[in-house]
């Protein structure tokens, strides 16, 4: 179990909130994505950002690169991008010593830490799977020879509302690998003036580089020991498990769900939870955590039906009924 007095503990969460500042720097409001994306990476899970163009989502994963010292590449996904143009490809290479010809594999730019999928859902199905073994195993196979990614690796994507011309629904294998689904939002009245003023004058924002590989290493590791309590985990599993239509389903689950969230779910929840504590500085997970992030952990694992469709109800509408029926500890 995490101990508050750790020295190491303390400063390694003094550094979060360098983190945080650092990117305040570059970045005008959205704290609450601000906060999604650091529990994403404390988790050691992959973020999938939704917005509609114009609203900061490249500005705001390219900062957090800058503030990271770690590898930092990204990919402007086209309806012309390859498999190979991500994970590389083999050259035939002579050695001039001998004359003989080999293939020798080129890595391609998944080869890094920091991965910025930019506009994932303009690509094809065929591009987009590509990335589920980079994703889920941090490998990548070619031509029969399996290439390890450095650690640690994320995929931070941007996609555009589904509804934009010229997209491509991701897979839902595919959905269920990322750890959280943001939701980018328009700024507020004061924020829109503010990045009007940060934009349109001299001043350029900064991010210094505050963490390195090591750091968010020690940090993950750091977020498995925050304590959750036993009501707490149970209460979670119970919020996964109504998801999914059933007869002891709250009554809308069975009405806008066709297929509700997996295992993969609960341990999302689990580990985002954890995540969030650590980053307020606390050392146990409260059910504040929980509520926060059950919408960006399920919203993307939840299969809605033809009826939910019709009356215009969203994921995050049925994750309000499971907040709103599945009764938490103390309640």
């Amino acid at each position: 179990m995490t101990d508050p007095t750790d020295t190491a503990l303390q400063r390694q969460v003094a550094q979060l909130g360098t983190l945080r500042a650092a990117l305040a720097q570059a970045i005008v409001g959205q704290d609450e994505v601000v906060e999604q994306l650091l529990i994403g990476l404390l988790a050691g899970g992959h973020c999938l950002l939704e917005g509609v163009p114009g609203l900061g989502k490249t500005l705001l994963v390219r900062s957090l690169g800058q503030a990271l010292e770690l590898g930092f590449r990204r990919v402007q996904f086209t309806p012309d991008l390859m498999p190979s143009d991500i994970l590389g490809t083999e050259i035939l290479e002579e050695d001039h010593g001998t004359g003989k010809r080999r293939f020798q594999f080129q890595p391609g730019p998944v080869f890094t830490h920091l991965l910025l999928a930019d506009e994932l859902n303009r690509t094809p199905p065929k591009t987009q799977a590509a990335l589920l073994e980079a994703m889920q195993e941090h490998t990548v196979s070619y031509g029969g020879v399996t290439h390890a990614l450095p650690e640690p690796f994320f995929v931070l994507a941007t996609q555009n509302p589904l509804e934009q011309a010229g997209t491509y629904p991701l897979p839902e294998a595919q959905l269920d690998r990322f750890l959280l689904h943001v939701r980018v939002d328009y700024p507020s009245e004061d924020e829109e003036r503010e990045i009007l003023a940060q934009t349109t004058g001299t001043r350029v924002g900064r991010v210094p580089k505050v963490l390195d590989g090591a750091a968010v290493l020690a940090l993950q590791a750091r977020v498995r020991e925050v304590h959750l309590g036993d009501d707490l985990l149970a209460w979670i599993t119970r919020l996964v498990r109504a998801s999914r239509p059933s007869p002891t389903s709250p009554d809308e689950v069975r009405q806008w769900v066709r297929w509700g969230a997996g295992p993969r779910a609960g341990q999302s929840l689990v580990l985002t939870s954890k995540a969030r504590a650590l980053l307020h500085g606390r050392y146990a997970v409260t059910r504040e955590d929980v509520r926060a992030l059950a919408a960006p952990v399920m919203r993307h694992r939840l299969l809605l039906s033809f009826t939910a469709e019709a009356e215009r109800r969203s994921a995050d509408d049925v994750v309000a009924v499971l907040l709103r029926d599945v009764r938490a500890p103390g309640e």
